[in-house]
């Protein structure tokens, strides 16, 4: 039942109608940020694993160590979070809470080494790395993409502009020249004008996949495999049985007498 309902939330994540679809310039302007983002995640996860390291021997590194694993964590929930805004997945459900309390007694720094997870912190940490490669590799990727179209698609108004201005003809000396083909300049601007739009759209259907990627390399769709928590059954309310009013019958019994005697 949870992989079909993971199925079913990973068709919703999917962008249809690329070139109309506002998920597709919201991934636009994510994979554009994601540049900047990732060396700030990268430079914090950095620079607090080093001074945690150093500062171990005075005791103020150990604390600031567990504060590192919630921070990676709070930057992996918001990344989590925002693919999820830009792509138009539901809300996850809560998490199963944990049935274990805190014992009493316990200070603030046993109750951090209790809700550390090595694993958790090891995958967050990984995660970090990871998003900073991608968003290195995407941001190149999607620039790349979309400068070939947009290219195409401002040939003419370029060419246009240079011979009016510069008197300078880009397309002298071009593949329809190469092959004797005579073509006015207007019917050379519709085939790049036309080139350029397919390839725009080829940019996006690319931006698109990115994200996807994206997606399950920060593991967006684990919280959709949780076990979803259980309510607590209702109190059971005991009302206290009606018992007959005997008595009353009982007091009235004699009035019903003297009334049959009279």
């Amino acid at each position: 039942m949870k992989a079909v309902e993971a199925t079913n939330v990973a068709k919703v994540g999917k962008v249809h109608w690329v070139l109309f679809n506002p998920k597709t310039y919201a991934t636009i302007l994510y994979l554009l940020l994601s540049l900047p983002l990732g060396i700030i995640y990268l430079t914090l996860a950095i620079t607090g694993l080093a001074l945690s390291i150093a500062l171990t021997p005075v005791f103020i590194g150990i604390p600031m160590f567990f504060g590192m694993a919630k921070l990676l964590n709070g930057i992996v929930s918001f990344e989590q979070s925002l693919i999820r805004h830009i792509l138009g997945l539901p809300v996850p459900p809560a998490a199963v809470p944990n049935p274990a309390q805190a014992e009493v007694g316990q200070n603030w720094f046993q109750r951090m080494v209790k809700g550390f997870d090595g694993t958790l912190f090891i995958r967050n940490l990984m995660l970090v790395l990871l998003r900073f490669i991608t968003g290195v590799v995407f941001f190149a990727v999607m620039v790349t993409a979309l400068a070939l179209g947009i290219g195409f698609i401002a040939l003419p108004v370029v060419h246009i502009i240079l011979m009016n201005e510069m008197k300078l003809d880009i397309l002298e000396n071009n593949l329809f020249t190469y092959f004797h083909i005579n073509w006015t300049y207007n019917q050379q601007y519709l085939l790049y004008v036309g080139v350029g739009l397919f390839l725009f759209w080829v940019a996006l259907r690319v931006v698109n996949g990115l994200m996807q990627v994206q997606r399950r390399i920060m593991y967006v769709d684990e919280a959709y495999l949780q076990p979803t928590p259980v309510p607590a059954p209702a109190p059971v309310q005991f009302q206290a049985p009606v018992q007959p009013q005997y008595e009353e019958y009982l007091d009235e019994q004699p009035g019903q007498e003297k009334l049959w005697l009279a």
